[in-house]
């Protein structure tokens, strides 16, 4: 029988457990401390605080990757987690305080007691069950004996892969070698316990829990693992090489077949959940400022330059999509038209067209391009789906045709109202591959922080005005 690695909550349910006693044990002690020896519990809006604490733990656990590598963080990396986590479960007893319009019921000291006392106890506590679970993995009397199967030619790389894995619940202790005679020497300080002949027979006189089959051919291996199973022996066969072209990948199921996936990211269903349940809240605010922005620039739009107040043009989105983007007016009628005559004077090197000065744009025009105030329709293309509010920005459909192949690639994602480009000094990039590779970086190291980054410096440079000439 083989345990499958558990995945999701349950794989750190341990410290899940262990975060909402340590959060539970810190709210009891600032308690004592400030309003006496008494329960919090039987205190009703204290009570209700402590059911809330549990609450957001749990939101912040499922919300966020708290818990990922978990058994590699130093001491160091690992305070800086529990600082991150105690603090956002702070920040939410405090946003549910002043939601239900009681702060002034709890005592502000008692709070901020807590907070130190959040951070002490779950640090010591991660601590020392980090240090118990390794003890565990690292004893070989908890971990299953595996034997690899290899040729000569992966013996060397495939050792060397698995002494990388440092906290793993099986230990290799031997290797077979089928395609030349190496028994009783050792690789990589592994022992060749066998050759292609006896095999089989150590497997049966020896003990072995697991069976790692690699650099085989797809019939070879099948054959050996369908013999294996008879035996009761645990059985994992390399599917495929992985290269460094295949950085982010998972096994799953399509149609009938086992297969491994991979992307430039791979994100789980919970990150994209909470990047459109971003999308979504930030694009309802934003719709309101569009509306506030509408009654006062619409007539100024209209009288500098008589036309529509909003200007909408087919875009490219994700992977090659295409949809109808908005924005207010900032450029004369006619402004495609007197494109083709301005291309001589392209600031940007590619598939991009940048000038300052643009004779196109009117006066109230240049201020809202400088304060981008003429993206707020965006939020629209946001709330349908089309658009997100962190992303790449979108080309139109004359650049892309002109795209080389390894320019699609910052389509592999949903185009954004804000990106890397835009707040890396936007106005200083003049060449298209510098774009590129902001977005590329964006989509292989994308993930909810880097969001929320990304938003808060675009605030910065919204309200400044720089970079966005």
């Amino acid at each position: 029988m083989y345990k499958k690695e558990r995945k999701s909550w349950a794989k750190h349910l341990d410290f899940i457990l262990l975060d909402i006693l340590c959060l539970q044990l810190a709210f009891m002690i600032s308690y004592f401390i400030r309003l006496g020896i008494s329960l919090p519990y039987w205190n009703e809006p204290y009570q209700r605080l402590a059911i809330i604490l549990v609450l957001l733990d749990i939101c912040v656990a499922f919300f966020t990757e708290a818990y990922k590598g978990i058994l590699r963080r130093n001491k160091f990396q690992e305070l800086q987690a529990v600082i991150i986590h105690c603090t956002t479960v702070f920040v939410g007893l405090l946003v549910y305080m002043y939601a239900i319009k009681q702060s002034a019921v709890y005592s502000r000291q008692m709070l901020f007691v807590y907070l130190f006392f959040s951070i002490v106890f779950e640090f010591i506590g991660r601590i020392l069950l980090k240090k118990n679970i390794r003890k565990r993995i690292l004893n070989s009397r908890y971990r299953s004996v595996m034997i690899i199967v290899t040729t000569k030619e992966c013996v060397e790389e495939c050792l060397k892969n698995f002494e990388n894995m440092e906290y793993t619940e099986f230990s290799v202790n031997g290797v077979v070698v089928v395609d030349e005679q190496l028994k009783g020497t050792t690789i990589r300080g592994i022992p060749v316990v066998a050759n292609a002949d006896d095999f089989f027979e150590y497997v049966r006189t020896n003990v072995v829990d697991e069976v790692f089959i690699n650099g085989n051919t797809r019939q070879s291996s099948e054959a050996l693992a369908n013999d294996l199973l008879e035996m009761g022996i645990t059985v994992h066969y390399s599917l495929v090489k992985e290269t460094q072209m295949v950085s982010n990948r998972v096994i799953e199921n399509l149609g009938n077949y086992l297969v491994l996936t991979s992307s430039m990211k791979i994100a789980s269903p919970r990150q994209l959940f909470v990047k459109r349940l971003m999308d979504i809240v930030g694009s309802m605010i934003g719709l309101i400022l569009t509306g506030i922005a509408f009654l006062i620039f619409a007539p100024i739009i209209k009288k500098q330059s008589p036309g529509p107040i909003f200007f909408s043009q087919v875009r490219v989105g994700k992977n090659g999509r295409q949809f109808k983007f908005y924005k207010f007016r900032s450029m004369n009628v006619n402004a495609e038209e007197q494109k083709k005559d301005l291309m001589a004077q392209n600031e940007m090197e590619g598939h991009m067209f940048k000038m300052a000065d643009d004779p196109r744009i009117f006066p109230i025009g240049k201020f809202m391009r400088k304060y981008s105030i003429d993206e707020l329709p965006q939020f629209f293309n946001i709330l349908k789906g089309d658009m997100s509010l962190v992303g790449t920005r979108p080309p139109t459909v004359e650049e892309f045709e002109n795209y080389d192949l390894k320019h699609k690639a910052r389509l592999g994602i949903k185009p954004g109202l804000t990106g890397m480009w835009q707040v890396s000094g936007r106005s200083e990039i003049k060449n298209f591959e510098e774009v590129v590779g902001l977005d590329t970086y964006y989509i292989s190291h994308w993930d909810l922080g880097l969001d929320i980054k990304i938003l808060l410096k675009t605030i910065q440079v919204v309200l400044t005005g720089r970079g966005s000439e």
